[in-house]
Formats: structure tokens, sequence, C-alpha cells
């Protein structure tokens, strides 16, 4: 069955290709449909921002859409980036610049002083409007410097503790066992074939 995910951002496309092929869907997503609208994500949660892009895709397209609204809450920041953990050096969406600005803004903390959140926002969403949205994440701390290769986003300073890595150094499907995504996806999945009627 196909399922078309609303995002154009490379790294949750592929996560989400291999997630969900695993289960048997086939997936597309906005970088397949150039002409596809950008929502406005106005939300002020995770949960707002992934159901408004879901309906709308859903509308659009006349067919099943996953939408994705994800991000950091960092606790010594009151949460932030947050909602806004995209842009949040800028509209530009850097990953380098969002990852300078989070180790500027949390000083020289200690470790134990740097807990952290990765948190993901899954709605599916029928034509109809009908919409099903779940959150999972995955706890941890913020590093001093970027370490590893893999991921994207704020991975490369994500610790994850049980590990005593970063999710940047975590293969793919490590990553996808314990990620906020995969958790996300896991609840999606009991219910998934029943709300889309297969």
């Amino acid at each position: 069955m196909k399922i078309i995910v609303a995002t154009r951002n490379v790294g949750k496309v592929k996560e989400l290709e291999t997630m969900l092929g695993k289960l048997g869907y086939d997936v597309s997503s906005l970088l397949d449909y150039e002409a596809a609208p950008e929502t406005d994500e106005t939300g002020v949660t995770f949960e707002e921002n992934a159901e408004l892009k879901a309906k709308e895709a859903a509308a659009y397209f006349g067919h099943a859409v996953l939408a994705d609204d994800s991000g950091l809450e960092v606790d010594a920041l009151d949460g932030a980036p947050g909602v806004y953990s995209a842009r949040f050096a800028g509209l530009e969406k850097s990953d380098a610049a969002n990852n300078a600005l989070l180790l500027e803004k949390l000083g020289n903390r200690s470790i134990e002083e740097r807990t952290a959140r990765f948190v993901c926002a899954l709605s599916l969403a029928k034509p109809s409007g009908e919409t099903l949205t779940v959150r999972g994440t995955m706890e941890g701390l913020i590093g001093f410097e970027a370490k590893g290769e893999h991921g994207f986003g704020y991975d490369p300073l994500f610790i994850v503790p049980s590990r005593n890595q970063t999710a940047a150094e975590l293969t793919k499907d490590e990553k996808a066992a314990i990620s906020h995504r995969g958790n996300a996806l896991k609840k999606l999945e009991l219910a998934l074939t029943t709300f889309l009627g297969e």
C-alpha cells in the first residue's frame, strides 16, 4: 500500500522510508511532487503542526498522508528550541548554525544540566480530514561537541545515555529502534491498518 509523507526533509524521508518499508508500505514524499504546497506551521505544539501538514496534504492529494513534526526540547532552555527546532538559528534552516547556537546558549553548563529530549508527533490524515496522531520521545543529554557522521539535525550533539554515543554515531537501524520517530511509529503501527481500512 502507498503512503505519502508530507515532508521535503531528506533525512526524515530516508528514516520513514526505512521504517514504513519494513511494514510493507510504498513511500513517496513531497520531494516527488514539486508542485505540492508547503504548509505554514502555525501550531504551538508538535501535534498541531503535524496535523496541519497531514490534513492539508491529504486534501491536496486525495490520499492518506503521514506528516511528522519533530524537534528538540532542552530543559535548561525552558523547552527551546521546541517547534522552532528547524529554524532555531534562522529561516534558512541550517543544521550547523542551529547546533552552534544551541552550544552557545548552553554555555558552560555541566552535563547534568544538559538534559533534553527529541520529540516526534506523527499524524496520519485521510482526505476526509480524519486524523490519527501519536507522540514519541527519546531522552538524552546535549554534549559539548558534535560527534558522528550519521543522522541529521541535532543528532551529532544528542547523547543517548544507554549507548554513551550521540544519535549521529548510531547506525540507521540502531537509531530507529530507540528514536523518537521510531517510538512514535510503533504506536502508530498498532492503529495504522484499522485506521486506513485495510
